[in-house]
């Protein structure tokens, strides 16, 4: 690995390794802490998206292999316009050791890899969220065991960049996949072609319907994400209205197999997407998911920067 854009981009292996190294991290941190493998390393973190989670769990994650996060706001960059993105790459390259840029654009996050002499990580992009995608397999694996074959997950909502990165990597570890949602909102079709050629490579199932229930049954897993993400506030009310039949609540819960654990990338708009009776009950995993981004995180860390 020389830079981590896309759960596309690895094989089931590596995806495991990664997995593996974040469970060994994560066990070494809850027993006393992390050996300073970053030691003297920096990583710049280039946000054009606020976010709560991916600046805290990348910072920590640094601080707590020994290395050091360097944020860089939206103000204070402006890939694009106040300079160009390679410009950027090119610079912060002879500043820190590795990047993790959070932006709009894809091709901001393709360029800075292309420009950027060190490792350039994707903290989201309008294409993905393969930083999500591993803390969210990695809380998979916790709940369900480390051989995913023959389960599946279920995401209702909207077919955007998370579940994008959740198709990847349910089809690079086996895991069946299903996503309900609203006509016309339905994942891009180069990421679904891209979903059934790993598929048939791994031998799991993956399907599209209309129908939340019908995704939902024999669920192991049900995601849910925001309907309208950063960037599509003026469509938030027309989502709204379409999306409600996709509420994930305790009725469609029910519908999954009994042990079902619940997903949410955060934050949730309590409500909309999910209820809080969901959210705070007993088949919530919100809380450990969260957290699980810097564990997954610092194992992409240790891979790219060690």
């Amino acid at each position: 690995m020389k830079h981590f854009l896309s759960l596309a981009d690895l094989t089931p292996d590596e995806m495991g390794g990664l997995l593996d190294k974040a469970i060994a991290l994560k066990t070494e941190w809850k027993q006393g802490g992390n050996r300073p493998i970053l030691a003297g390393k920096s990583l710049g973190l280039l946000f054009q998206k606020p976010s709560l989670r991916t600046r805290v769990s990348f910072e920590m994650g640094m601080v707590h292999l020994g290395g050091y996060a360097l944020y860089l706001s939206p103000f204070e960059i402006q890939l694009g316009k106040r300079e160009s993105t390679a410009d950027v790459a090119r610079v912060l390259s002879r500043y820190v050791d590795g990047i993790m840029a959070r932006v709009f654009s894809h091709t901001d996050i393709l360029e800075l890899a292309e420009y950027s002499s060190g490792p350039v990580i994707n903290g989201l992009s309008d294409y993905n969220h393969p930083c999500q995608g591993l803390a969210d397999f990695l809380t998979i694996v916790e709940n369900k065991g480390h051989d995913l074959r023959g389960k599946k997950i279920a995401f209702i909502g909207d077919g955007n960049n998370v579940a994008t990165s959740l198709l990847f990597g349910a089809t690079k570890l086996g895991m069946d996949f299903a996503i309900a949602g609203a006509a016309g909102y339905e994942m891009r079709e180069d990421v679904w072609h891209l979903g059934q050629q790993f598929a048939a490579e791994s031998g799991c199932h993956i399907a599209a319907t209309t129908d939340p229930v019908e995704a939902v049954t024999g669920a192991d897993v049900i995601y849910t994400d925001v309907w309208a993400s950063m960037g599509q506030e003026e469509e938030a009310a027309e989502r709204a209205r379409i999306f409600m039949p996709y509420q994930v609540n305790t009725a469609l819960v029910a519908q999954a197999k009994p042990d079902v654990i619940v997903m949410h990338c955060l934050p949730a708009h309590r409500g909309q997407e999910i209820t809080d009776a969901v959210c705070d009950g007993p088949h919530s995993v919100l809380w450990d998911q969260a957290e699980n981004r810097m564990h997954a995180q610092k194992a992409i860390l240790a891979e790219l920067l060690a």
